[in-house]
């Protein structure tokens, strides 16, 4: 009887090894090329969180709608209580109640 050391089918080392890197590759390709998703018709101001949900938004009192969604540069969700103090060049979009409630720190090139 004449066996096959390696069928066709069979996943070898190899083979796994070779798809992994096509597969990291790709997705770290299509990581780099994705942008910011921040939609057109959101305004641009300075934020300083006080104390949340109370913040000045261009030197005004406003305050943040429950479940506000704030994203850093690097478009990773975080809590208003770590931006406590800090006076920050966003873009924002209010909720239909008038409260702000997705927010985006811009980066240095975005914020010229």
């Amino acid at each position: 009887m004449n066996r096959c050391r390696n069928p066709v089918g069979q996943i070898t080392p190899f083979r796994l090894g070779v798809g992994l890197l096509i597969t990291l590759l790709q997705t770290t390709t299509l990581a780099q090329t994705v942008g910011r998703p921040i939609p057109p018709q959101a305004l641009r101001g300075t934020l300083e969180i006080t104390q949340p949900p109370n913040v000045l938004l261009n030197g005004k009192p406003d305050r943040l709608s429950p479940g506000a969604r704030i994203r850093s540069d690097n478009n990773l969700l975080i809590l208003s209580g770590t931006l406590v103090g800090r006076t920050l060049a966003v873009r924002y979009v209010r909720e239909p109640h008038g409260q702000i409630h997705d927010v985006w720190i811009l980066t240095a090139t975005e914020a010229q």
